[in-house]
């Protein structure tokens, strides 16, 4: 009997600059019957618990505490009545100031491999901007209104910025602009100062350490400050010196012209009305924020998730589904883990076994790889027709590119943009001395620099859950 629906379990783990918390969400697969190949896509995802919200563990050596993080999302998983073992899929992600902890790629492994049997282990700046679009409702409401949305998600250390049109989302970029960068206790003392806050206190020309006390003018000075930089990054393209120095990734697409604004992430709370805590600096920053939106080209609209847009982002819109032709030996264990995307850019005008090796080397090239030191993922667009003389020099030129990988039985894994997986891999087996350790899949969209993680299939050998992530850890 044919599989056409099937339901998982998914859960989003957010570790950030201020606050950690976490969110389950059902994922319903569909066949899709318009599709040439039926292949599977996600066609409901609905959020079913959302959990409490606590302040980020800090120990005194400032690096994350895992132990209370991990006793936090222990109980958590008690209260929501969900055993891991039942988790399909899924994301850890460490965001903002808590990504620059020196045990944070350590953490959100480990906190992967306790959340279910394929939750991924994520970080970056990029990565969150995306996450933040979609979990926040902007990329839904690009959709939905047929408008360019630029969604801020401002969180306690970054605000992580996105444009979003069609459902898509087109541009990501990130500041250090956040409402922990600066925490205070109960006598205005400075109790937590990050190194953007310190920047934006020197180019104002104030000076203030760890234990100072500081008047609330200057809090307001160093907030407004903050506020500025952040609607200029939004307006575009930043050119004063202190925006460009707070920049955390390249700029947005600013070609791209925007209908409405969105504020997302804990900061957003207060931009939109409600009452904010007063032990950092969020409170002011959000209420100088709403001050400066009139200058904004286009109107400020209120999403749909706030707060907990990452986490639903993580847990909700992280995974992808492979095509349904898929090719996998079955003597490969899955799942695999933090497999680097490498593109090759094959011509299929100029197929040739040369042409195809040069193309590889060139790939492997631009990561500072070699061939057959490690698992890689090689991402092709397209570069073969399904003709059979063709797809047998294209299965010669693989083993002739690889020969340490395959002489060290290192999984292959060959990820296609057009469906030509299965006919890729029936003829490597059929054609070449490649015959063990093969992974082929397809219609699967992947840029160079990302990282994937491919689960068990679901159905047969063909249809494969895969994150797409990044991993990208920024020390102090």
């Amino acid at each position: 009997m044919e599989i056409n629906r099937i339901e998982l379990l998914s859960v989003g783990i957010d570790v950030g600059s201020a606050t950690s918390h976490l969110a389950f969400s059902n994922l319903i697969l569909v066949r899709d019957e318009k599709s040439p190949t039926l292949r599977f896509r996600i066609e409901e995802r609905k959020v079913i618990y959302e959990g409490r919200i606590i302040d980020t563990p800090i120990l005194p050596d400032r690096s994350l505490d895992i132990e209370t993080l991990n006793a936090f999302f222990k109980e958590e998983y008690q209260r929501a009545g969900i055993d891991p073992d039942s988790i399909h899929t899924g994301a850890v992600i460490v965001t903002g100031e808590s990504a620059k902890k020196r045990n944070a790629p350590q953490i959100a492994e480990a906190l992967s491999k306790d959340a279910g049997k394929f939750v991924a282990a994520t970080a970056g700046p990029n990565f969150e901007s995306l996450l933040a679009a979609m979990g926040s409702g902007a990329t839904a409401r690009s959709r939905d209104q047929g408008k360019a949305v630029m969604s801020c998600d401002i969180g306690g250390g970054t605000s992580n910025l996105a444009i979003s049109r069609n459902g898509k989302v087109l541009s990501t970029s990130c500041i250090a602009v956040g409402g922990r960068l600066m925490a205070l206790d109960s006598e205005i003392r400075i109790r937590q100062l990050a190194d953007p806050a310190i920047e934006v206190m020197r180019h104002i020309g104030m000076e203030y350490r760890l234990g100072d006390r500081i008047p609330k003018e200057h809090i307001g000075n160093i907030a407004a400050k903050m506020a500025e930089v952040l609607i200029e990054v939004m307006m575009g393209p930043p050119r004063s010196p202190l925006a460009r120095k707070l920049m955390m990734t390249g700029d947005l697409d600013y070609s791209i012209p925007i209908d409405e604004y969105m504020f997302s992430g804990g900061v957003a709370e207060i931009i939109y009305g409600k009452k904010g805590r007063y032990n950092d600096i969020g409170s002011i920053l959000a209420k100088t924020i709403r001050s400066l939106t009139p200058t904004l080209k286009s109107p400020v609209v209120e999403p749909l998730n706030k707060i907990r847009a990452t986490v639903i982002g993580a847990g909700a819109y992280s995974l992808s589904i492979s095509g349904s032709s898929g090719f996998m030996d079955n003597r490969l264990t899955l799942p695999l883990r933090n497999v680097p995307v490498l593109r090759v850019d094959a011509d299929l005008e100029k197929l040739s076994v040369e042409h195809v090796v040069s193309r590889v080397q060139m790939a492997f090239n631009r990561f500072d790889l070699e061939e057959g030191q490690e698992i890689v993922a090689l991402y092709f667009k397209d570069p073969v027709r399904v003709h059979y003389p063709s797809l047998e020099l294209f299965a010669r030129s693989i083993e002739s590119a690889l020969p340490n990988t395959i002489h060290k039985e290192i999984p292959v894994i060959l990820i296609f943009e057009k469906d030509i997986a299965r006919s890729v891999g029936n003829v490597i087996r059929r054609e070449t001395g490649l015959k063990t350790n093969l992974l082929s899949l397809d219609e699967l969209s992947l840029n160079d620099g990302d990282w994937i993680d491919i689960s068990k299939p679901l159905v047969g050998d063909q249809v494969f859950p895969v994150t797409v992530k990044s991993l990208v850890f920024t020390t102090n």
